[in-house]
């Protein structure tokens, strides 16, 4: 509250700059973050559009009895050859969630043991689509699954593929850091513009009001007040200095008058 009109705006000015930087840079962050989530979204929905149409195609052609017993016959030398294909690992359960095969060789033990939990299975058979997406965080990456049901060619459920798919985010997460240092500085160039504008209009708008200051501390009614004459300031300043300048006529007016009464009263 003690702060002087002057370093008010100069503050206010700051404040402005920087908070607009931060919020561009807050709304920029979020947006990158919806962004990237809908690419790895889509980029996974694609990649599982395309390894199920080449699967069908394999059942298509196959010789063997199409049964859910013989999908590792079915796909054992395929499923490496569409997983190479589209760079990306496949894993394909039966009906019950147990694991049949899988494109990842040296894959774990106890991740060949392990079966699809309730939830994904329940998904699967009691929802439209028949799909199940889910997203999980291991060993400091960030992985997106899908699980669908593959069919036989009477569109009878045959197994259930996962697509496990990483999310790489290096090409994205370099563009938001370059955008971030671009942003950066353009902030300080803008601060630095801020800086002078700022000194420039406390001055241009404190120099006439200091002015009426300085008059007004000086107004005796004993003698003759001069009047302010400021041009090109604004509205304000302009009704303020006319204020001042009528209040100068009335002192006047009654300085003359108390004069003429005293020297009345003198006669007297």
């Amino acid at each position: 509250k003690k702060l002087s009109l002057r370093i008010r705006i100069f503050i206010a000015m700051i404040l402005l700059v920087l908070l607009s930087s931060i919020l561009i840079g807050t709304v920029v962050i979020y947006q990158y973050n919806e962004e990237t989530q809908d690419y790895h979204k889509q980029r996974l929905d694609r990649k599982e559009t395309a390894i199920i149409r080449s699967l069908d195609f394999v059942i298509r052609e196959t010789t063997f009895p199409v049964t859910t017993q013989n999908v590792p016959l079915i796909f054992k030398t395929k499923i490496y050859e569409v997983a190479e294909v589209h760079n990306i690992q496949i894993n394909i359960y039966d009906l019950e969630g147990s694991l049949l095969i899988s494109s990842k060789a040296d894959i774990k033990k106890e991740i060949t043991e392990k079966c699809l939990g309730p939830q994904v299975l329940n998904t699967l058979s009691n929802t439209v689509p028949h799909r199940y997406e889910e997203r999980r965080e291991e060993d400091e990456e960030i992985f997106r699954s899908s699980y669908r049901y593959i069919t036989d060619t009477k569109f009878k459920n045959l197994a259930i593929i996962n697509i496990p798919y990483l999310e790489k985010d290096d090409f994205l997460a370099k563009e938001l850091e370059e955008f971030l240092k671009r942003l950066t500085y353009t902030s300080l160039i803008v601060l630095l513009m801020a800086v002078v504008l700022a000194l420039f209009l406390s001055r241009y708008i404190t120099k006439p009001i200091k002015a009426i200051s300085q008059k007004m501390s000086d107004t005796r009614l004993e003698k003759r007040n001069e009047k302010i004459v400021i041009s090109g300031t604004s509205e304000e300043i302009s009704a303020l200095v006319n204020s001042y300048n009528g209040m100068i006529d009335e002192l006047e007016e009654s300085a003359v008058q108390l004069a003429t009464s005293e020297r009345e009263q003198a006669w007297r």
